[in-house]
């Protein structure tokens, strides 16, 4: 699925409208609660097709009792799922150069951005997810990307890296990157278990900032995003900066070697 100015729609085919209908809670035959969306298809003012989609890991044979329906919730919970998020630990460059705590900072505190200079946070979302399947977050090592200690991120969240030599074969020096395509099993990882916060920040644009050392984006506010904004908060969609064209193509990414190219890309 895809999102644009008009909602959400199908990515393929005849890019049908899909309607976030409502967030469900089921419980697990153990005890354990488990949230998932579920969203409808509308083609000629009719149903088309319904999908589930698991916020965390739901395991096939297994008899989840269903405890709860939400409505109002979905909207909220889809965006925060799609944000780039930092977890509870991740240290944050800060405008004066100290590295925080994400968890101690507040709106207002200057960060330091890549192309801005210090800018003030606007607001900072927190969303508590299960750390399992889609949701189950990246560790990137300490060092694996010459970070200063393990960074903890959600899996789309996308990374800065400048390479001194195009290892990518990218075409330019500058790449974005999401976690995900950094997992190679040894010194980036995915860990699952348990819950995981994950803390957005939010600037009056899209900035990189710097996490453990590394250079990260910050939460993008666009069409499926914006709603992980509290009650009675709302922000304009942030305008397209130059840095979100570096992305990497997934066909330049051999999966296994992308972490050390890129190690190696961006020795000091």
């Amino acid at each position: 699925m895809i999102a644009d100015e008009t909602g959400l729609k199908q990515a393929t085919g005849n890019r049908n409208t899909v309607h976030l209908d409502s967030c469900l809670t089921m419980m697990a035959p153990d005890g354990s609660t488990h949230e998932a969306l579920i969203l409808v298809e509308i083609e000629d003012h009719g149903v088309a097709d319904i999908f589930l989609l698991p916020l965390g890991e739901l395991l096939p044979s297994v008899d989840y009792r269903l405890v709860g329906i939400e409505r109002h919730t979905a909207t909220r919970r889809f965006a925060e799922a799609a944000s780039g998020s930092f977890a509870r630990g991740t240290r944050i460059t800060m405008g004066d150069g100290q590295m925080r705590p994400i968890e101690t900072l507040a709106a207002g505190d200057m960060v330091l951005t890549r192309d801005a200079g210090r800018q003030p946070i606007r607001h900072i979302g927190l969303a508590t997810l299960r750390a399992s399947g889609r949701f189950a977050p990246v560790v990137i090592t300490k060092g694996a990307l010459h970070n200063d200690r393990d960074l903890v991120v959600r899996p789309d969240h996308r990374l800065f890296i400048y390479q001194r030599e195009d290892h990518l074969g990218a075409g330019r020096a500058e790449v974005l990157i999401k976690a995900r395509h950094l997992v190679d099993h040894t010194t980036v990882l995915r860990r699952h278990g348990g819950f995981v916060d994950y803390f957005q920040l939010i600037f009056d644009d899209h900035h990189i900032i710097y996490a453990e050392g590394i250079g990260a984006e910050s939460h993008l506010i666009g069409p499926h995003t914006r709603h992980a904004f509290s009650a009675g908060e709302t922000s304009p969609d942030h305008a397209h900066r130059p840095h979100l064209d570096y992305e990497v193509k997934t066909s330049l990414i051999p999966t296994a070697q992308a972490a050390s190219l890129l190690r190696n890309a961006s020795a000091r």
